[in-house]
């Protein structure tokens, strides 16, 4: 979906290519920059605003900046192939480093500055520093492409830890489906992410037609097709919906989703269900599912196929997790085996006889 943009700026498509243009009323138009995420884009806004209708100056960033980097990347065949979403993510992080850090200088980046002054200041936030340190090497190797760099001075720093999305427990799966019943655009939701482990960039625009033809997707992340089947529960679920639109979940004025809409949607459903633990989020169902599945016996390679990893690591730990499960109980049924079997339920002794499993033999 389009990117929301600032009061009064409209997207004007001639000959097949859209311009930006800042416009109060039936006044003057004036055009701004393509990229609404950028400084400049701010900048002219901000002039527009202000009833300043020439193009303001701006600085260009230095040869041999991060912020120089930073356009060169940009202008690079490796970020226009990037899908439109992707795009949406990767701009933003890269002008937020743009702008802390667009002044230093490639040649004087080393694996300390970096560190310090690039990651530390995150630490509070380790999905924010996370993300920064994978763009950061994205940079690098742009960079040692481009001969600015011979070596990767990110090489050493350890990943940012940051908390991973957990499974949903039993509890919040049944409180949820206690509150929104079968039927329900909420129910609908949450048994399409639970059922075929959609995240929500994959779920917000799934269509009839892929449900129809038995949960059959390609994955927005990794490109991966998944083809599955349709579960009972999810069967009944879709049974329930009424069919309003090409896509299976709409908005009250029927129109698909957004990405942040749907998120949204998602976390005021969870929040009614009378789940307040925050990290109760919607792609933990996704997570769910993993785990469903690995306690059902799948195998590694069918949980891979199932939720269209890339690789066997992923699949593997729901597999582990299971696994080491199961072996508990199992554990503990043997450890009751054994002990019935050295006490036998019928005491000997008081028949004045040594039971086999007490008796001693003497040296």
């Amino acid at each position: 979906m389009p990117r929301k943009l600032p009061p009064n700026v409209d997207r004007n498509h001639v000959k097949g290519k859209t311009y930006l243009s800042f416009r109060i009323g039936k006044g003057a138009r004036i055009r701004l920059p393509d990229d609404p995420t950028t400084q400049e884009f701010r900048d002219a806004y901000a002039a527009a605003m202000a009833g300043e209708t020439s193009k303001p100056t701006i600085k260009k960033d230095a040869p041999g900046t991060i912020g120089a980097l930073i356009a060169s990347y940009r202008a690079s065949g490796q970020y226009t192939a990037l899908s439109e979403t992707s795009k949406d993510g990767y701009t933003s992080r890269l002008e937020q480093i743009r702008v802390d850090h667009g002044h230093r200088a490639v040649a004087g980046l080393t694996q300390d500055r970096i560190q310090t002054f690039i990651l530390d200041p995150l630490a509070d936030r380790p999905g924010a520093a996370l993300d920064t340190l994978k763009k950061v090497r994205i940079l690098i190797k742009h960079a040692i492409g481009k001969g600015w760099l011979k070596h990767d001075p990110s090489l050493g720093i350890k990943r940012p830890k940051g908390k991973e999305i957990r499974a949903w427990t039993d509890a919040e799966l049944a409180a949820y489906e206690r509150r929104w019943a079968i039927g329900t655009k909420q129910r609908t939701a949450y048994a399409l992410m639970l059922n075929m482990g959609t995240a929500r960039i994959d779920t917000h625009l799934l269509t009839w037609h892929q449900v129809d033809d038995g949960a059959c997707y390609r994955r927005h992340k990794t490109g991966v097709a998944v083809d599955m089947a349709i579960s009972e529960d999810l069967e009944k679920a879709l049974a329930a919906t009424p069919r309003k639109h090409v896509c299976v979940l709409v908005t009250e004025w029927r129109k698909p989703f957004t990405v942040d809409g749907f998120s949204g949607f998602m976390r005021d459903a969870i929040q009614a269900a009378g789940i307040t633990d925050l990290t109760c989020r919607p792609h933990g169902l996704r997570k769910t599912l993993g785990r469903l599945l690995a306690d059902a016996g799948c195998s590694a390679h069918d949980i891979m196929a199932a939720l269209g990893h890339k690789t066997l690591a992923e699949a593997e730990r729901y597999t582990r997790e299971a696994d080491r499960k199961r072996g508990g109980k199992r554990a503990v049924v043997k450890l009751n085996e054994h002990r019935a079997n050295k006490f036998p339920q019928t005491a000997s002794t008081s028949l004045g006889k040594i039971t086999k499993s007490e008796r001693k033999t003497t040296p």
